[in-house]
């Protein structure tokens, strides 16, 4: 078996209602999708989200990274090279950890197809569906409680509200929501590097019967430190979300007892292959792991989520990064009911049509 074909197009999709962070506004998603067909007829799919301030690239920069290197390298290629191609990659691309990962998700997805197998069963298949989070942008008081009112009724049950701009504001959207909607959810927090350690301390003393789940990358990413100090004051699980993109990043992280769990996304670590390393790691120290998504089409979700089920020591995942796009040429990969998200038993990724 060989490739054939290689071809490669971005996709923009507006967001139904953009959000914000605390350090961006985002309205819109621009996606470059893969498409990998061997002289048997066979596809593999990938997609790469690429973000300027997270995996340091732009949709051109993508697209000129599959005409310049992954095209002519895998070209008239036996497929099922994949740890060749991605560590041949790896040391031609310094950083591009989305155009890494679509790569590594089109050729697995090639390679389970070829068996025959949905993804996570290839890689695995420890689990048959895992709940996913529903995520509230830094929104005004009122529009947080409406929004949280509409996902439970949805049928969600894990809401992550971002904050990280204004602590007081942050503090009393929680105590709000508890009032309001009572304990029957998991609450988790992302303040998206938006505060200091004594912000974070201060925070989670006073959210403290808020019974918080999660309080993810409080602190700045490239100071380890930081996180640290959070992690050995509070009792509240803390999260490096920001700070991991490397195999290393998560060593350096879980070794030294910096965090208490991390947030693995395809995207940002360079593909799924990447991604069971740094599991492994996580594993080894005893750590659990959460699944992430960017703002990725419904194809990008459905490999962190073949991912997710693959292992057993990723107990959290948060990929709803696709639910308010417009425009998917990727629905119906999985199913999507009361917040818990099931693979599709096709093989690969799912069926495709486009």
């Amino acid at each position: 078996m060989k490739i054939k074909s290689i071809e490669y197009f971005s996709v923009e999709m507006p967001l139904a209602n953009p959000y914000t962070i605390a350090y961006e506004t985002v309205s819109n998603a621009v996606n470059v999708i893969l498409k990998i067909t061997t002289d048997t007829g066979l596809t593999g799919w990938g997609c790469a989200a690429p973000d300027l301030e997270i995996t340091k690239e732009t949709p051109e920069m993508v697209l000129n990274n599959f005409k310049n290197i992954i095209e002519p390298l895998l070209f008239g290629k036996n497929p099922f090279q994949l740890v060749r191609f991605l560590e041949t990659i790896k040391a031609e691309l310094h950083g591009n950890s989305s155009t890494k990962a679509a790569v590594d998700m089109a050729l697995l997805d090639l390679m389970a197809r070829k068996a025959k197998l949905p993804l996570y069963r290839l890689l695995g298949g420890y689990k048959q569906c895992i709940p996913t989070s529903i995520t509230i942008g830094i929104e005004p008081l009122e529009e947080t409680l409406k929004q949280a009112g509409y996902y439970l009724k949805k049928g969600f049950k894990i809401i992550k509200l971002k904050g990280g701009l204004n602590l007081d504001e942050d503090v009393e959207k929680i105590l709000r929501m508890r009032e309001k909607y009572g304990d029957d959810f998991k609450f988790r927090f992302d303040a998206n590097q938006g505060y200091t350690v004594e912000q974070s301390i201060e925070f989670v003393k006073r959210v403290k019967n808020a019974n918080i789940e999660i309080l993810e990358q409080p602190t700045k990413a490239n100071n380890y430190n930081l996180l640290g100090k959070v992690t050995q004051t509070v009792n509240i699980p803390v999260m490096a979300d920001e700070s991991i993109k490397t195999l290393k990043d998560a060593f350096k992280l879980v070794s030294n007892e910096f965090v208490d769990l991390i947030n693995i996304k395809i995207m940002k670590v360079g593909g799924i292959m990447e991604a069971q390393h740094i599991n492994s790691v996580a594993r080894a120290t005893g750590n659990e792991v959460m699944v992430g998504c960017l703002d990725e089409s419904a194809l990008g979700i459905s490999a962190g989520l073949h991912f997710a089920l693959s292992r057993f020591n990723i107990e959290y995942a948060d990929l709803d990064g696709h639910l308010d796009l417009l425009n998917d040429p990727f629905k119906n990969l999985f199913r999507l009911k009361n917040g818990i998200l099931y693979p599709d038993e096709s093989p690969g990724l799912g069926k495709i049509k486009l």
